[in-house]
């Protein structure tokens, strides 16, 4: 066996292996180099799961909408001149013209244009605030451990800071390979 150094490999008669077959004057000191191997593999495991749950609310809110309205503007128009034939509605412009007639006894009977309505459309803009009920989901997300119990959001965030280096985040989750 050899005293010298223990980190020698030695075979069944003591000396070094490899160097048996030398007589022992002339067997060099060698030292053989071991070296281990790690090989390394990974799995994936279940920490949780998350559950989320959504839920419609209805709140109030004041929606504002632009509102036109046609508003009429009519004008009466003194004619009072004889006519031979009812004039007919015609428009001029943005306005309309709509012929007032009537009939006067006289000894001769006349057609007279009395007066003349001139209409003309315009538009109001008016912006109107009109209460309404509006709906919208709000999502819960509860993260569940492997023994079913939620875990409230104060030991996520300690949770993700203590396995922060094996890859364990809030939210994901993980499953068994």
């Amino acid at each position: 066996m050899n005293d010298h150094n223990p980190d020698l490999l030695t075979d069944r008669s003591g000396e070094p292996a490899g160097v048996a077959a030398l007589p022992r004057e002339e067997a060099p000191d060698v030292i053989l180099v071991a070296e281990e191997a790690l090989e390394l593999s990974k799995r994936q495991i279940v920490t949780g799961k998350v559950r989320v749950s959504t839920r419609t609310e209805t709140y109030d809110h004041i929606a504002e909408i632009a509102l036109d309205r046609a508003v009429v503007d009519v004008t009466r128009v003194p004619i009072d001149r004889v006519v031979e034939v009812a004039p007919a509605v015609r428009t001029e412009g943005d306005t309309v013209i709509v012929p007032v007639l009537e009939e006067r006894s006289v000894v001769v009977k006349q057609l007279v244009l009395k007066e003349e309505l001139h209409i003309r459309r315009r538009v109001e803009h008016k912006v109107s605030h009109i209460p309404v009920a509006l709906r919208r989901q709000v999502a819960t997300v509860d993260h569940i451990d492997r023994e079913g119990r939620i875990i409230p959001d104060d030991r996520l965030v300690q949770a993700d800071h203590n396995h922060a280096e094996d890859g364990v985040h809030r939210g994901e989750t993980h499953g068994h390979s």
